[in-house]
């Protein structure tokens, strides 16, 4: 069935680029307010991550961001809640090893707002250090694929490591946008790409200094001059 014309349609997830992930919290205006100057300092995507049992708030700082990043015409990924990203109409979800299958979440969407939705709508997909995972998110229909942590991460400390061959290893094979997560620096983000990130995920580095549109800007300059 085709979606209700009050129903906005997903934004497609950037080829290349700066993603912003929000940190545990942040919320309300000062989330907004922080979002806004990430997106202005060149953020080409950006992910709600917020792991709270306030479902409340939760579902109002969802839709405060789906409101924003439409006007301001990037894509909004829900982090680990393919239910609270169908209700607030957001571009996508990012599913982990503990949240449903792509198809799955992909079939849930169909439910909600019809086979049009849902086949434009992102899914991504935590791939963490298994190549395995990679090449079954891939087979599943994933918008794009995430590996790391690749270097020491304050948002997620314990996290696993992933290695740079797993770049060379699944690279050739996908044809989606590939994500690197975990402790990415200015500094450091350039070796990703060297080794064929598309996309770098980063919290801290855009939110974590306090000027979150400087933060952003440290990062999109490293994509000047591509597509």
């Amino acid at each position: 069935m085709p979606p209700h014309p009050s129903i906005h349609m997903p934004r497609p997830f950037p080829a290349r680029g700066l993603y912003a992930v929000t940190p545990e919290g942040l919320q309300g205006e000062a989330l907004l307010d922080a979002v806004r100057e990430a997106v202005g300092g060149g953020a080409k995507a950006v992910q709600y991550r917020n792991k709270s049992k306030d479902r409340k708030g939760r579902k109002r700082d969802a839709a405060g961001l789906t409101a924003l990043c439409r006007a301001l015409s990037v894509p909004l990924i829900i982090n680990d809640d393919v239910e609270l990203a169908v209700e607030v109409q957001a571009d996508g979800v990012h599913v982990g090893r503990e949240d449903p299958a792509p198809e799955a979440a992909r079939e849930y969407m169909v439910h909600r707002h019809g086979a049009d939705w849902a086949r434009d709508a992102i899914i991504g997909v935590s791939c963490y250090d298994e190549l395995a995972r990679a090449r079954q998110a891939l087979a599943s229909g994933a918008d794009y694929i995430a590996f790391g942590s690749f270097f020491p991460s304050a948002t997620k400390p314990s996290a696993v490591r992933a290695a740079l061959d797993l770049l060379s290893a699944i690279r050739p094979s996908a044809q989606v946008p590939i994500v690197g997560i975990g402790g990415i620096t200015a500094e450091n983000a350039g070796v990703l790409l060297e080794h064929g990130v598309d996309v770098v995920a980063v919290v801290q580095g855009i939110f974590g200094a306090g000027d979150p549109k400087a933060g952003a800007e440290s990062f999109s300059c490293l994509f000047e001059g591509g597509t």
